[in-house]
């Protein structure tokens, strides 16, 4: 949206407007949803951003417009998963009042999909039996309403009581140089979700993606499509990931990444993986994870 929409205004916008409008329960007088930006239009607006702690101006600007369309979100219209910057909206608050009630907790349901409600997310995905990926899809949603009557009208802000451990291991991200060299696009496009959700995690991680693969960094990880790896990269351990072995890539990369002394480095073959949404950032998830673990200090983990 450019140019405010005011009074006066006509057309398709001010019909979404209206319709989100109504969807809040704003009263628009007799005419409801008529196209027309009149009197009960211009006093919903008005009381619309009184509400929002917004300029009484009665017009449907940048920021208004975003209030309206985060407030008119509902749980499944959008996938959802951290990334910076993070995703926001009524939808995002809905999710979290739930988990909290639930004994999931991820902070005051503020409506921002940051680390503290990916960990809940994952949670909540391990004891309902889904991939703890920490995105919610349609199946995560589907979980959460099928528990609507146990969430629905309890108190959305209770726990809240945090654990003072970070979602990840925050002080190896902030602490390591990451470099991710990608191959192809399929490699790019991973190697960005794995940067954006490092950043959203901990905002001084020191992840940088590019073509380039400089060895003066803590972990160097080649991300894409190698016909012959051994020649490519000799020496190099080879992570094969698709369809078929994504659920094993943690502990796959672990067991790379252990092998190699000073700069930790590992081809993560992307194989046959889809390139849909979900799938590129689960893969990312995945990957983040294996190299927190791996950079984590103390005896390696157990990785199943």
């Amino acid at each position: 949206m450019r140019a405010p929409i005011e009074r006066g205004a006509r057309g398709p916008g001010v019909e979404d407007i209206q319709q989100r409008l109504r969807r809040l329960g704003y009263d628009l007088g007799p005419s409801g949803v008529d196209g027309v930006f009149s009197g009960a239009t211009l006093e919903a607006v008005q009381r619309f951003q009184r509400s929002r702690a917004l300029g009484e101006d009665g017009a449907v600007g940048p920021e208004t417009w975003a209030a309206l369309v985060d407030a008119t979100f509902v749980l499944g219209d959008r996938l959802l998963y951290l990334r910076f910057p993070h995703f926001h909206g009524a939808d995002v608050a809905t999710l979290q009042g739930a988990l909290n009630a639930l004994g999931f907790a991820c902070g005051h349901p503020d409506g921002i999909f940051g680390a503290f409600t990916e960990r809940a997310v994952r949670e909540f995905q391990l004891n309902t039996g889904y991939p703890a990926d920490g995105i919610v899809g349609s199946d995560t949603v589907r979980a959460v309403v099928r528990l609507r009557h146990v969430w629905e009208d309890k108190d959305p802000t209770s726990p809240i009581e945090l654990a003072v451990a970070p979602a990840r291991a925050a002080d190896v991200l902030s602490r390591s140089r990451i470099q991710l060299h990608y191959l192809d696009e399929r490699g790019r496009a991973v190697a960005e979700r794995f940067a954006n959700l490092a950043m959203a995690t901990e905002p001084s991680a020191r992840v940088t993606v590019g073509t380039d693969a400089p060895t003066d960094t803590d972990v160097l990880l080649h991300l894409g499509g190698c016909e012959h790896p051994g020649d490519t990269f000799p020496g190099v351990p080879v992570v094969r990931v698709g369809r078929a072995l994504q659920e094993a890539v943690e502990a796959r990369l672990m067991t790379a990444l252990a092998a190699a002394e000073g700069c930790r480095e590992a081809l993560v073959d992307l194989g046959d993986v889809a390139e849909d949404e979900q799938a590129m950032q689960r893969l990312a998830v995945r990957l983040l994870d294996a190299v927190c673990l791996a950079l984590t200090p103390g005896p390696p983990p157990v990785v199943s």
